[in-house]
């Protein structure tokens, strides 16, 4: 209560021009910074193509958000957020995303699901993580999924929902929002992803929540094609996936954003590179990230 919350730690040995920034903009809206990343298609679309033909399913939504795990892994200063112009780093990585119900001759439905993921994960177990999620958020349990029952019970109290939304944002604010909310947040998460490229459409900058702690924001488009230089010099034309990304400006300098966003570039165009789990990890203590041994990783095991 009062700087302590269920989800996350509260920095107070920071950069005093980073803990200013929260006052300065209160607001997540004040603090979207908007950019674009393209990953190239090929290269995702081949490693998928030779892991279907080993037994094993990896989608592009999949390499695109173990890539991010793996930044994250490297800087956890990504995975913090803003309450009450208070920076906290976040104790967990969860991961959010639009899932398409299809209702036979029904209109199709949009629902949400959270994941929860380790530093250490690999390619294969966040694919496994993110396929159980959506056959449950496409088969849920009687009334929905947990955020779907909360979304529910708001909508059919018109009368009541100001004031519940109200009763929300102030427990929100002091720290005081039940872990239980918390959990069934989708808009309590590290990263939020919609892929767009399973409408046929483009991408683009989606806006992240004032409600809940989403730090970042990743909208996936259509498959493009864009010109670019082969190793000859000659003008070819070669198929991206477009990346429309949102970031909170408050949570870390820009320095540590272009860094994140190459490492991620990086991790999604090699995912071969996603197949063991990093050597070591970053985490977060009072605001200085320290190496921390990978207890999955080989090296650890051989101490």
């Amino acid at each position: 209560m009062f700087g302590k919350r269920p989800d996350g730690r509260r920095l107070k040995n920071i950069d005093p021009i980073e803990g200013l920034a929260a006052y300065l903009m209160p607001m997540r809206c004040d603090a979207q910074v908007m950019t674009s990343l393209e990953a190239d298609y090929g290269k995702i679309e081949k490693y998928i193509r030779e892991q279907r033909d080993k037994g094993r399913s990896v989608s592009f939504m999949s390499v695109i958000i173990a890539a991010y795990i793996r930044a994250l892994s490297q800087f956890p200063e990504i995975n913090r957020f803003v309450v009450n112009k208070q920076l906290y780093a976040r104790n967990e990585i969860a991961v959010s995303f639009m899932v398409l119900k299809q209702n036979g001759d029904k209109e199709a439905e949009v629902s949400t699901a959270k994941v929860k993921f380790d530093p250490a994960d690999t390619v294969f177990d966040v694919s496994e993580r993110i396929e159980k999620a959506i056959e449950e958020s496409r088969n849920p349990p009687e009334g929905g999924n947990s955020a779907e029952k909360i979304a529910r019970t708001l909508y059919n109290m018109p009368f009541l929902c100001n004031i519940i939304v109200w009763i929300l944002r102030l427990l929100e604010r002091y720290g005081i929002l039940p872990r239980a909310l918390i959990e069934a947040s989708p808009f309590h998460t590290s990263l939020f992803v919609t892929n767009m490229a399973s409408l046929g459409v483009n991408y683009v900058h989606h806006h992240i929540y004032n409600f809940g702690t989403t730090s970042v924001f990743v909208a996936m488009g259509k498959i493009l094609r864009t010109p670019t230089q082969n190793a000859k010099g000659e003008t070819i034309m070669k198929r991206v996936i477009p990346l429309g990304l949102v970031g909170d400006e408050r949570i870390c300098n820009g320095v540590t954003y272009a860094r994140v966003y190459t490492y991620w570039k990086k991790y999604a165009e090699n995912p071969e590179l996603l197949e063991t789990p990093p050597e070591t990890v970053k985490i977060e203590v009072i605001g200085t990230p320290e190496w921390v041994a990978n207890p999955k990783s080989k090296a650890a095991v051989n101490g």
